[in-house]
């Protein structure tokens, strides 16, 4: 099933359920697809987006929560803070699950090992490999920093 299908069935299940946060969310979810669908459009037709483009939606939407915890949580404002919590739990439902720890490190070392890298110039390669094999299992910041502690 479509990502596009998969959220569709769940929003109409939460209006079934009369789950109204989750259902705000789902919306919230649909409007920012709808959004990148018209920005991305050249004529009068609004451009499909896969997969692949709506992860990348999901993954930001999930981001933006978390900065806006640690926000609020600085702001002192923890009502606030637990809803964006709420959102992101059902945001990322809809992500691949994120890899942990040593499941990066494992996934590094065998990136490394395929390109056969050995200084810090192979570096967009590893990262190539990486999100290639991995795309939406883990923030690829913080493994690009991971990636060149490793090589230089």
């Amino acid at each position: 099933m479509e990502l596009r299908d998969r959220i569709g069935q769940a929003l109409k299940q939460a209006m079934r359920d009369k789950d109204q946060g989750r259902l705000a969310t789902l919306r919230l979810i649909n409007a920012a697809i709808k959004d990148q669908e018209i920005a991305a459009r050249g004529g009068d037709e609004p451009a499909a987006l896969g997969d692949t483009e709506i992860r990348a939606i999901l993954a930001r939407m999930v981001k933006q929560r978390h900065e806006s915890v640690r926000a609020y949580e600085e702001g002192g404002r923890v009502d606030l803070a637990e809803r964006e919590r709420a959102e992101m739990s059902v945001i990322e439902e809809f992500l691949p699950r994120q890899l942990d720890g040593d499941e990066i490190d494992a996934a590094i070392d065998r990136a490394i090992a395929d390109v056969g890298a050995a200084t810090i110039r192979d570096m967009g390669k590893i990262m190539g490999k990486l999100k290639e094999r991995h795309a939406g299992q883990m923030d690829f910041g913080a493994v690009g920093a991971q990636v060149k502690a490793r090589l230089g």
